[in-house]
């Protein structure tokens, strides 16, 4: 338990005293999980630092140069008896308390110590505990309540019924590994409805047993802007934010702000009138070649979609799909410490391309190091996507023309990323090759090179190529049977109506 001077410690005013440990479950309310898209077979946990614990009434700084603070209202469990390998049948008895817990997290630093959380939610007052503790002898564990406020508007709500796991298991699954000792928390996972607050903003989190109206009293929390020093690059890895991070803070794209992602860009147009790209679509798109693609484009007044300077890997064949987009900045050293580690944006892409999607990679036409190599190409292909277009240059060049999947690209190096690039963002609107790409864009390449075709004139311009090549293909053969280019190429009003008059016939 805890020294004399620590029972005296404000911070520790909601607790019997310092606790000897802190322990958080990850993912535990089927809400959360749902809103994650996905469901954990079994608890995983962190630990928090006793140091991180505060008292009700107090503040949390958001630290300076961050901007994703994210509230998590908890139930706490305060051990009250030694417990070492129990039963989940006999766990509970060795609750001594619940109460509220607030889980704070900043989600600018989670990139340095991914699940262990230890820079995220390890600062000084990141777990604000109370406002008092609930015998738990007193209360149903299964039936207790949690509801969260910010600024006086209810934000979570959710029973312990709604857990994944009950209560009890945290505290068998625990002691299986180690002692848990009186004056431990755990504190048991958030419901959905965790996001992001900001200076000026005040948190209220509270436990409740409704059978008997006990209650921890609301927890209170003033956020407040932070007063100290940037963190330094050269202790430690320093905030980073890219959109994912965002997602996961606020809880949506759209409660944080972002435009849709590519699926629902892709939706989004065809609500608006564009044609999905359909089997009986694409089927025509492969038959088409590009050539007649672009002059049916250049047609209907657009000249700028072809994506310049690229040509296809040997074996790659056709390409029809859908754009997926991925950006590369240039390269700085101190950005590509931030962004170019870890699950970075080219591996995102990557790993979140679908069947018969393109990656489709802004590199600025820099071919001094490679945009992608052979695991890339195999994951691509792995995850069935239509190919791969990058301005910029392939690395593994002949593994990656081995891997089947159609592979357009400016130019082979032997260098990687790190050299030239930064991987930045997805699912945007970029620049490849002097063409401007949307994310749900349509993007047919051949031996010709590759253009794209905004979807709302897919269909249209699909059916138009395939006249054109047919009308063509007559042209040609009469071509071949002697007859000179005037008046034949193109057509004149003989020619024309001696070809209308044969298409309509039909074959002989």
């Amino acid at each position: 338990m805890s020294t004399q001077t620590d029972a005296a410690d404000p911070r520790f005013a909601g607790l019997p005293g310092r606790p000897g440990k802190i322990i958080a479950v990850h993912l535990s309310y089927a809400s959360r999980a749902d809103q994650r898209g996905r469901r954990p077979a079994a608890p995983s946990y962190f630990f928090k630092p006793s140091s991180s614990v505060a008292a009700s009434g107090g503040t949390i700084e958001r630290p300076t140069g961050t901007e994703l603070l994210a509230f998590e209202g908890e139930i706490a469990l305060v051990i009250g008896r030694a417990a070492r390998r129990v039963s989940v049948a006999d766990a509970w008895d060795h609750v001594g308390w619940v109460t509220a817990a607030n889980d704070f997290g900043v989600y600018d630093l989670r990139a340095g110590d991914k699940g262990s959380n230890v820079r995220s939610k390890g600062g000084d007052g990141f777990t604000p505990i109370g406002a008092s503790l609930v015998d738990a002898r007193t209360v149903d564990p299964d039936a207790l309540r949690l509801r969260t406020w910010v600024n006086g508007a209810l934000v979570q709500d959710d029973a312990a019924s709604g857990l994944i796991f009950p209560l009890a298991q945290f505290v068998a699954d625990l002691s299986q590994h180690f002692t848990l000792e009186p004056g431990d928390v755990i504190l048991t996972g958030t419901p959905a409805g965790s996001s992001v607050v900001v200076p000026g903003d005040v948190v209220e989190v509270e436990v409740v047993d409704p059978a008997t109206g006990a209650s921890s009293g609301r927890l209170v929390t003033t956020v407040v802007e932070g007063e100290g020093p940037a963190y330094d690059e050269a202790v430690g890895s320093l905030p980073v934010v890219d959109d994912d991070q965002r997602i996961a803070a606020w809880g949506s794209r759209e409660a944080a702000g972002l435009p849709p992602a590519a699926a629902d860009a892709a939706s989004a147009s065809a609500d608006a009138g564009a044609e999905p790209l359909t089997p009986e679509l694409r089927a025509k798109l492969h038959e088409a070649p590009v050539a007649s693609l672009s002059s049916q484009l250049r047609k209907r007044g657009l000249n700028n979609v072809s994506i310049d300077g690229v040509r296809a890997l040997p074996g790659s064949g056709k390409l029809v799909g859908t754009a997926r987009t991925l950006r590369f900045v240039p390269n700085r050293e101190d950005l590509f410490k931030s962004h170019g580690g870890g699950q970075n944006a080219q591996k995102r892409a990557f790993d979140a391309v679908g069947e018969g999607e393109v990656v489709v990679i802004e590199a600025r036409g820099e071919h001094g190091a490679g945009t992608l190599g052979d695991i890339l190409a195999i994951r691509a292909r792995a995850r069935g996507a239509a190919g791969i277009v990058t301005d910029g240059a392939v690395r593994d060049h002949d593994a990656v023309a081995g891997t089947g999947i159609p592979v357009f690209s400016s130019a082979a190096h032997p260098a990687v990323l790190g050299r030239k690039h930064v991987p930045w963002d997805t699912d945007l609107t970029i620049s490849c090759g002097g063409a401007t790409v949307q994310p749900g864009d349509i993007i047919v390449g051949d031996g010709d090179g590759v253009i794209v075709i905004p979807p709302a004139l897919a269909e249209e311009v699909a059916d138009a190529a395939l006249a054109q090549e047919e009308s063509d293909a007559w042209v040609a053969a009469r071509v071949a049977e002697g007859h000179p280019l005037e008046g034949l190429f193109p057509m004149n009003a003989e020619w024309q109506a001696r070809y209308d008059a044969e298409h309509e016939a039909g074959p002989a």
